[in-house]
């Protein structure tokens, strides 16, 4: 397989800025921010786009309450869904590379279930100091417990479908394993459900709708620290995933550890889908549709394009879906989850039927 980027396996010019491809990047940029702007604008209160450009530009507004709401609101709401769009995105890339499978992904392979399974062992616990209400007022510790228990617990569950895939080649088995193992995980929530206290079921319940305007303060912070650690280690295994694209036989001839290569992408995957489901809930089809419409619109497979480019669809999309979710003019937020699904089930069917076979991407 030759890479259509113009290189093989990404061994030559790391990062190609001068090409078409990275114009296309430049765009998407431009595009991200025009509705990252249009997310701040938007909303139940309408507010003026200067009075918005001038509030985000640190010249304040005449009107307090626009500003409160633009700053403490909108802005951090609309961070959250470019982090968590980012990602989400990434992670997805990397497991549909990884398992060399189009349908890999957080929410499909389980791990997106593992990292809920973290942070019901937290917000299920015995105590009253366990609920979702406590764990904010806690503030930056709190933060950090909600991330130790969700990366944990998606670490744990890609770790044992990562162990199984030693074993079993076939990808669509590997999938099915996957699904089982997600399904485990949701089947033991469930019964840690049923013994547990109706106010923290409540809590635990309304978390799982998703969400991105309950991440705020030093909670941001957190999420963007840890999302921009797994991004780094993304970004660094560009080239070997590149690489194994080609094949694990061809990987090793060329002297690379395939086994590094696991563990490295198991712990980007964790840190990015770990920290997001954490805080913003399990948010599903991201981390499947973003990476094959990124492919469909860059036609390529390496990965020193794809990583920055489905960090910029991802978080395009997500901006989108939080604009639909918010339903301008209106007091009703939808539930971001169900938002995705609806954004994102019709995109990886509109990329099936344009490329047909999605594994010629893997093969």
């Amino acid at each position: 397989m030759v890479l259509q980027s113009g290189s093989q396996a990404g061994t030559d010019h790391p990062w190609p800025l001068l090409s078409p491809k990275s114009n296309l990047i430049v765009l998407l940029f431009a595009v991200a921010v025009f509705f990252f702007l249009l997310d701040l604008v938007l909303g139940s209160v309408k507010i003026p786009f200067g009075s918005v450009i001038d509030i985000v530009l640190g010249r304040g507004s005449d009107n307090e309450a626009w500003e409160k709401i633009v700053s403490y609101i909108r802005v951090p709401k609309a961070l959250t869904a470019v982090i968590a769009g980012a990602a989400l995105s990434v992670s997805g890339l990397q497991m549909q590379t990884l398992f060399r499978n189009p349908l890999a992904g957080p929410s499909v392979l389980g791990i997106s279930a593992g990292a809920s399974l973290g942070v019901a062992m937290v917000m299920l616990a015995s105590g009253a100091a366990a609920n979702a209400f406590a764990i904010r007022q806690l503030g930056f510790g709190g933060s950090w417990l909600i991330v130790v228990a969700s990366t944990l617990g998606a670490a744990f569950v890609l770790l044992i479908v990562l162990s199984i895939a030693v074993r079993i080649k076939d990808n669509i088995v590997l999938l099915i394993v996957g699904i089982m193992v997600g399904n485990i995980t949701i089947s033991l929530i469930s019964i840690w459900q049923y013994f547990s206290e109706p106010e923290q079921i409540q809590d635990y319940l309304i978390w799982t709708f998703g969400s991105l305007g309950g991440v705020l303060g030093d909670q941001l912070y957190v999420l963007a620290a840890v999302v921009a650690l797994g991004l780094l280690i993304s970004f660094a295994a560009s080239k070997s995933l590149n690489v194994m694209l080609l094949g694990e036989n061809y990987a090793r001839s060329l002297g690379m550890s395939t086994l590094y290569v696991r563990i490295t992408v198991i712990a980007a995957t964790s840190l990015l889908a770990g920290s997001v489901t954490g805080f913003c809930g399990p948010i599903g089809f991201i981390g499947i549709a973003v990476p094959h419409l990124t492919r469909s619109v860059l036609n390529t497979s390496d990965h020193r394009f794809l990583m920055p480019s489905s960090c910029l669809v991802g978080a395009i999309l997500m901006l989108v879906c939080d604009i639909i979710a918010q339903m301008p003019g209106s007091q009703t937020t939808l539930p971001i989850n169900a938002v995705t699904a609806l954004i994102g089930s019709p995109v990886v069917i509109w990329v099936i039927m344009k490329n047909r076979n999605l594994k010629s991407s893997f093969a």
